[in-house]
C-alpha cells in the first residue's frame, strides 16, 4: 500500500493517477470524507487526517510502503515561516512513529541552499526534519510550475498581456505537476535507499516570452508579456489573500531567481519531464 497526501491538489493527485494506473494499492489523506469520495470510487482507500492530528496521520502512514508527502501551505498565517516548519516537524514525528519504510517528499529546486530564498526556506527545513526521521527518503525538487500560469490566463484573454515577475527574455526550468506526479509515483515504485535528490524539469527552458506566444496561438489572439516589478510583489500576493510575511517570502523568492541564487544541486542529472509547455497551457487553458 502507497499513502498519498494531498490527493486533492495537482501533483498529488498525478501521483494518485499514476499509481492507480499501474494497479498499485493507494491509500489517500483527505481532511473531510466527501473531499476522498473521488479517489474511492475509483478503487483507493481513504484516510481522514491533517497536519494538526499527528496521531491520525501516524496511523494512515502504518504499514505502508510508502508514502508521498507534500505540506499544503496556508498562505494567510501571519507567521507564515514558523508555522510551516511547526507543519514539517508534525509530519516528521508521524512518519517517526509509523515506521513508514520510505517517504518521498515534495521539495522544490533550490532545497539545498541555506539563504535568502523566500518559502523555499520552508522546504529546505522539512529535508533536514524528514532527513533525521525516515529510514528512507526521496527528495522531489521541481522547479516552477508550469501551472503557475493559471493565475494569468484571465488576463492574456481578456487584456492580451501576460503578467509576470520574471523577466521577458529570461529562460527558466519549468514543469508540468503532471510530470512531478508521475515521476513521484514511479519513485514510490522503485523503493528508495537512503537519501536520494530527484532534482526535475520540463523537456526544455522557456521564458515569458514564450509562454505568451504560446498563450496567443491557443488563443488565436496577440500576448505581450507584461514586465512586473519586484515592488509589486507583496501587494500582489496579498490581495490574494496571503499575509505580509508569506508575500514578502514571495518577494525575496523572485528576487533570488532574478540574481540566479536559486539553482539545482546536481544539474547534470536532472530527470526531464515529457509534457511541453504548449501542452501544458492548451491543458490550462481548457481548464478554465
Amino acid at each position: 500500500m502507497f499513502v498519498v497526501v494531498g490527493a486533492t491538489g495537482k501533483t498529488g493527485s498525478a501521483v494518485v493517477e499514476t499509481l492507480l494506473s499501474k494497479k498499485q494499492p493507494v491509500r489517500v489523506i483527505v481532511r473531510s470524507a466527501d473531499k476522498g469520495a473521488a479517489w474511492n470510487a475509483k478503487g483507493a482507500d481513504v484516510a481522514m487526517g491533517s497536519f494538526d492530528d499527528v496521531p491520525a496521520l501516524t496511523k494512515a502512514f502504518e504499514g505502508a510502503k510508502g508514502v508521498y508527502l507534500l505540506v499544503p501551505p496556508n498562505y494567510g498565517a501571519e507567521t507564515w515561516l514558523a508555522d510551516q516548519r511547526a507543519r514539517m516537524d508534525r509530519a516528521a514525528e508521524a512518519v517517526q512513529k509509523s515506521g513508514v519504510e520510505h517517504v518521498v517528499f515534495l521539495s522544490s529546486a533550490g532545497g539545498h541552499i541555506t539563504g535568502a530564498t523566500g518559502p523555499i526556506r520552508a522546504a529546505t527545513y522539512g529535508e533536514q526534519a524528514l532527513g533525521r526521521a525516515a529510514k528512507r527518503l526521496t527528495i522531489l525538487r521541481p522547479c516552477y510550475f508550469m501551472d503557475n500560469w493559471a493565475l494569468v490566463i484571465g488576463a492574456a484573454k481578456a487584456e492580451g498581456v501576460l503578467p509576470t515577475f520574471i523577466a521577458p527574455q529570461a529562460k527558466v526550468p519549468m514543469i508540468s505537476t503532471k510530470d512531478v506526479g508521475r515521476i513521484a509515483a514511479e519513485q514510490l515504485i522503485a523503493g528508495g535507499r537512503d537519501k536520494q535528490i530527484v532534482e526535475m524539469a520540463g523537456p526544455a527552458e522557456y521564458s515569458p516570452d514564450e509562454v505568451a506566444s504560446a498563450l496567443g496561438q491557443i488563443l488565436g489572439k496577440t500576448v505581450t508579456p507584461q514586465h512586473t516589478p519586484l515592488s509589486a510583489v507583496v501587494p500582489t500576493f496579498k490581495s490574494f489573500g496571503f499575509s505580509e510575511e508569506a508575500a514578502r517570502l514571495f518577494e525575496e523568492m523572485y528576487a533570488a531567481f532574478s540574481t540566479g541564487t536559486i539553482h539545482y544541486e546536481h544539474p547534470a542529472s536532472v530527470i526531464r519531464g515529457r509534457i511541453t509547455l504548449a501542452e501544458a497551457l492548451n491543458g490550462l487553458v481548457k481548464a478554465g
